[in-house]
C-alpha cells in the first residue's frame, strides 16, 4: 500500500494514515532511509509546521521517530512550506518535512518531504520510505540515536531571504498592503517581509489559536481582505493559505487578482519577459490568448504543483503555475512561494510606477462553468463512443472562442465537466449539457 498522493501524505487528523502512531513509524522510516541514501554518518533533517493545533503532536512523533533512527532534527516552528524547503538548503539538510495540509481545515494534516535541494522527494526515496514502513521499529544502538535542536532564528532567515528576491534599488515606502495571513504558517514572517521593505502595513487574520487556520480568510475566502483594501483605501491586498505557497492579490478597488492573473502580469509585463511558462489544463483560455500575443508560449501541464515543476524543468523555464495561486518563480525559489510571488507583482508595479488594476487592464478571464457529476461507479468518459460524439460537437461549437475539459476526480467518483468560453449563458447551458450526457451513459 502506498501512503503517499500528489503532494505527500494527507488526511483527517485521528484516522490513519494522520494518526501520532503512523507519524511516529514514518519518521523512523524515513530516518532509516536517509541514513541509507546519506553519505552524513548523523543526516541532518528540518522539521516545520503550520499553525494547526495538531501540528505539535505529529512535531514531536516525527521527531521521536528521526531520532531514534539516528537522524539529527532541526525544529524550525510555525513556518510557511516554501520556508522550509529553502531552509533545508541552506542549513545543508538532507531532508525537510513539513507538517500541514495547505489550504484545507483545521481537522486535517498532512505530511510532505523536501529534498536536500528543497525540490520534491524524488519518487526512488518515496518508495523505499513506503517499503521501509512495512517494517517495525527497532533500535540497534542507544549509542547512534539522534539529537533534536530548535533553530531560533528560522523567521529571520527566511524574511531575508525573501526580501532578497527584490530588488535593492527599489523599496514598498509609497504602498499600503493589507496582508490577509489566513491564520497560518506566515502570520509572522508575511507582514515583517512588506514592512521591511518599507510598506505601510495592515495584517488581518493574524491570530492562530490552531483552529482558525483557513477559516472564512486567506486565499481560499478573500471576501474579507477586498472589503479590507476598500475600507483602509489601501493600494492592494495579499492573501495566503494555510501554508503560504499560494497567493492571491486584491487591487485597489477590491477586485481579486488571481493565479491567473498573475502569470499574466509576470510574462508580460516584467523587465524580462520569459519565452514561456507553464500553467495547467485548468489555465483559463483568456491566458493563453493573451501570451500567444505576447509571443510567450504557454505549456498546459496537468493539475498540481509537481507537474507545472516537471514542465519547467523539461522546458528549462523559470515562471509557472495555477489559477489557485500556486506561482512558482525558479530562478527565485525551488517551490511555490506566496511572499515571492507577490513580491515579484510588487515589483513590476514599483518599476512600472502603476497600479495593481493597471497591470491587468485589457486582461479579462472568460467565463468559466464547472460542473461535477458524481457517479455510483468512476468510469472513463471517453470510453464511451456516443459521449466522445458529444464532446467533439460542442469542441466544435467553441472552435477558436473557447475550449472544453473533462476529467475524471482522484480521490472520489467524480467525473468533472468544464466550459469555457466568451458567452456565460451558452458556457453554462453547453455545461449543463454535456454533464446530462455524462450522467446518461452513467447510468
Amino acid at each position: 500500500m502506498s501512503y503517499f498522493g500528489t503532494d505527500g501524505i494527507r488526511g483527517k487528523f485521528g484516522e490513519l494514515p494522520i494518526t501520532p502512531e503512523f507519524a511516529l513509524k514514518l519518521g523512523f522510516a524515513a530516518g532509516k532511509v536517509l541514513k541509507n541514501y546519506s553519505k552524513k554518518s548523523k543526516p541532518i533533517v528540518v522539521l516545520g509546521k503550520d499553525t494547526r493545533l495538531s501540528g505539535y503532536i505529529l512535531e514531536a512523533a516525527l521527531q521521536a521517530g528521526l531520532n531514534a533512527a539516528g537522524v539529527y532534527v532541526h525544529l524550525l516552528g510555525p513556518l510557511p512550506t516554501p520556508a522550509i524547503a529553502h531552509l533545508t538548503r541552506a542549513l545543508h539538510a538532507s531532508l525537510g518535512i513539513v507538517i500541514s495540509a495547505s489550504h484545507n481545515p483545521y481537522f486535517d494534516n498532512g505530511i510532505k518531504f523536501f529534498s536536500g535541494e528543497g525540490k520534491k522527494l524524488p519518487d526512488e526515496i518515496q518508495e523505499a520510505i513506503n517499503k521501509e514502513l512495512e517494517n517495525d521499529i527497532f533500535i540497534e544502538d542507544t549509542a547512534n540515536l539522534g539529537k533534536s535542536v530548535r533553530v531560533k532564528d528560522a523567521n529571520g532567515r527566511y524574511i531575508e531571504f525573501c526580501k532578497s528576491t527584490f530588488p535593492y534599488h527599489l523599496d514598498l515606502n509609497d504602498l499600503t498592503i493589507v496582508v490577509d495571513c489566513a491564520n497560518g504558517a506566515a502570520y509572522n514572517v508575511g507582514p515583517a517581509v512588506y514592512r521591511e521593505l518599507g510598506a505601510k502595513v495592515i495584517a488581518i487574520h493574524n491570530e492562530p489559536n490552531g483552529l482558525n487556520i483557513n477559516e472564512g480568510c486567506g486565499s481560499t475566502h478573500p471576501e474579507s481582505l477586498q472589503k479590507a483594501v476598500v475600507a483602509h483605501k489601501a493600494d492592494l491586498g495579499i492573501a495566503f493559505d494555510g501554508d503560504a505557497d499560494r497567493v492571491i492579490l486584491v487591487d485597489k478597488n477590491g477586485k481579486q487578482v488571481t493565479g491567473d492573473h498573475i502569470l499574466y502580469i509576470l510574462a508580460t509585463q516584467a523587465k524580462n519577459k520569459p519565452t514561456g511558462i507553464v500553467g495547467t489544463v485548468m489555465s483559463n483560455m483568456a491566458l493563453e490568448i493573451a501570451l500567444n500575443k505576447a509571443n510567450v508560449e504557454l505549456h498546459r501541464a496537468k493539475v498540481g504543483d509537481r507537474y507545472v515543476l516537471q514542465g519547467l524543468e523539461d522546458n528549462k523555464w523559470a515562471i509557472g503555475g495555477e489559477p489557485s495561486g500556486h506561482i512558482l518563480t525558479l530562478d527565485k525559489s525551488t517551490t511555490g512561494d506566496a511572499i515571492i510571488a507577490s513580491l515579484q507583482v510588487l515589483t513590476v508595479m514599483v518599476e512600472q510606477q502603476k497600479a495593481l488594476h493597471e497591470l491587468v487592464e485589457g486582461f479579462t478571464l472568460l467565463p468559466n462553468v464547472l460542473v461535477n457529476v458524481r457517479l455510483a461507479q468512476m468510469f472513463d468518459p471517453y470510453s464511451v463512443p456516443a459521449l466522445v460524439s458529444e464532446f467533439d460537437k460542442v469542441e466544435e461549437t467553441l472552435k477558436g472562442r473557447g475550449r472544453i475539459l473533462i476529467r475524471k476526480s482522484g480521490t472520489e467518483p467524480v467525473i468533472r465537466v468544464m466550459v469555457e468560453g466568451e458567452d456565460l449563458e451558452e458556457v453554462t447551458a453547453l455545461a449543463n449539457h454535456l454533464a446530462d450526457a455524462v450522467r446518461e451513459n452513467a447510468a
